[in-house]
């Protein structure tokens, strides 16, 4: 277990310091200064171990205290100013194993990259004082709906096993043009491959590794509202698929065209959402189904809603 505590529901880093048959570091300091200093300074370093911030099983480290391989040491990153994503965490469900969160566009489920604090498991640590919490499962940063969080460690293994082994039915909806000469419903097979640091991913030639069933739900005017049932999970998959069809999700910044890079636009969220999670509990054995509570903005209300 950590000395430290989570600060702002994320946990500290935790540091093995590894051997050294050559005897190269005389103390904790020389090895931290060695694996930091190009990174964040000397000086940073120093001020760290001056203020105490880094912390071994028995109490912050000195910084003249002799070197021990294998020995393990915490401390808290220091995180960027993050902009806030100004909506809120919505829960449909709770309870002592499971916590059914409606994840708003744009917000991050777990920290990835510059997305720390600005997250839905953070969020939801802090916020429900539930510091073990851990997804089972993510979903996208610009995708809205349901995440399945798991209260407690020892069962994040069996609800993971769930989503991995393809036992949870799960159900989209989307926003995008309406074209007649697409024929629907269909199920839709590609192979789909995501390069690091590209944004967009793309269907290539080969075996497909993924599959998704298209339904027009109802149509209104040049835009339809469409029924998406992922077989597979794939980066990006549904909008590659829905972008292939030549029916693009809307405002989607990767498809059909990457757009660049800038402030959020919240007020135009991709129009994405996780509607639905059905699943057999591995825990209890019994049958459950959640149904978001969010919408999807850009769908025109009729006259009678």
């Amino acid at each position: 277990m950590a000395p430290l505590p989570q600060r702002d529901g994320i946990d500290p880093v935790r540091l093995r310091l590894p051997e050294d048959p050559d005897g190269v570091w005389p103390t904790v300091r020389d090895h931290l200064v060695h694996r930091f200093a190009g990174a964040v300074g000397t000086e940073r370093v120093d001020a760290m171990l001056r203020d105490g911030r880094l912390v071994g099983t028995d109490g912050p480290v000195a910084p003249d205290e002799p070197y021990t391989a294998g020995r393990y040491v915490w401390f808290h990153r220091d995180f960027a100013p993050e902009p806030p994503v100004p909506f809120e965490v919505g829960i449909v469900h709770r309870d002592e194993l499971v916590v059914i969160a409606d994840k708003p566009h744009f917000l991050a489920t777990t920290p990835r990259g510059s997305h720390v604090t600005e997250t839905a498991m953070a969020r939801l640590r802090r916020d429900l004082g539930l510091p073990g919490l851990q997804p089972a499962h993510r979903l996208d940063r610009l995708t809205a709906g349901l995440v399945l969080f798991v209260v407690r460690p020892r069962d994040r293994g069996a609800y993971q096993t769930l989503f991995r082994d393809r036992r949870v039915r799960k159900e989209y909806e989307a926003v995008a043009p309406y074209d007649p000469a697409v024929a629907l419903p269909v199920t839709v097979r590609s192979r789909i491959e995501k390069e690091r640091g590209v944004p967009a991913a793309r269907e290539v030639a080969g075996e497909p590794n993924s599959e998704s069933r298209i339904e027009l739900l109802e149509r209104r005017g040049g835009l339809g509202r469409y029924r998406l049932l992922p077989a597979t999970g794939r980066t990006h998959q549904l909008r590659v698929h829905m972008n292939g069809l030549g029916l693009p999700i809307l405002d989607d910044p990767l498809y059909p065209v990457v757009l660049p890079e800038g402030p959020e636009d919240f007020s135009r969220p991709l129009q994405l959402l996780a509607r639905t999670l059905e699943f057999t509990d591995p825990v209890t054995g019994e049958q459950r189904r959640f149904t978001s509570r969010l919408r999807l903005a850009q769908w025109p209300r009729s006259i009678h809603s």
